[in-house]
């Protein structure tokens, strides 16, 4: 999980507005940063497959509000990608 400090930086880094918490991109970044700390406990803990469950569902998640962001605005949606570096 992300702390408190950890999430803010992430809202503010991607936010779109000044109370924005809520847009696609705030919500990939938050999701893409869970997902890679989660990547690193699979490593240690390679038999959670309690955890691997919760890690797959941030995963399909994630790829859905990918799929919104390019089909709503593919400018907003290269710019994010480039800047998580996903897709590579």
């Amino acid at each position: 999980m992300l702390t408190k400090e950890e999430k803010a930086k992430i809202v503010a880094e991607y936010a779109r507005g000044e109370n924005d918490t809520g847009s696609a991109e705030v919500q990939i970044a938050l999701l893409t940063a869970d997902i890679n700390k989660l990547n690193g406990h699979f490593k240690q803990h390679p038999k959670d497959k309690h955890g691997n469950r919760g890690l797959l569902k941030k995963i399909g998640r994630r790829r859905d509000l990918l799929k919104y962001l390019r089909n709503e605005d593919i400018e907003r949606y290269a710019a994010l990608i480039a800047k998580l570096g996903l897709r590579r």
